[in-house]
């Protein structure tokens, strides 16, 4: 299912015990990072907490990482996500698209880095900046030409 063509989006950068979450604004110009979500190695994606964001912040679609190899292959990481969004579709109330999310937590800890700050003991921070990151980039892929 597309996503509606106007709204609020949710970006979800996956990770395996993080999961950093950005939002957009209204007009869907800008990404920013909004929270981190935790889970055990191992355990299940909280989806009681997606729930509660999706209910707080009323988005229209999410917006979910899809982490290819640097070779833009399929990874083990990549099939998690799909079932991951598999798995979600039916139990939240707005439609997903996946999107390349490669080299989105290096970016993230770059900027950080450029601006003179410490990436130490903030790994939650990268991980949301890095959903803003994604997010941002999908933003910038559809916006019309003017």
């Amino acid at each position: 299912m597309a996503l509606p063509p106007s709204g609020r989006l949710l970006g979800i950068d996956w990770g395996e015990i993080r999961t950093g979450l950005a939002l957009t604004d209204e007009e869907r110009i800008l990404a920013s990072p909004l929270t981190t979500m935790t889970q055990r190695r191992g355990k299940r994606f909280p989806v009681a907490a997606l729930l509660d964001i999706i209910e707080e912040h009323h988005p229209v679609g999410l917006v979910l990482g899809l982490p290819y190899g640097l070779d833009g292959g399929e990874t083990a990481s990549t099939t998690h996500v799909r079932q991951l969004a598999a798995r979600l579709q039916p139990k939240v109330p707005v439609p997903i698209e996946l999107w390349d999310e490669r080299l989105t937590t290096a970016r993230a800890l770059r900027a950080i880095r450029e601006q003179g700050g410490s990436t130490r003991g903030r790994k939650a921070d990268v991980d949301a900046l890095a959903a803003a990151i994604l997010l941002q980039h999908y933003l910038d892929s559809h916006r019309e030409a003017p």
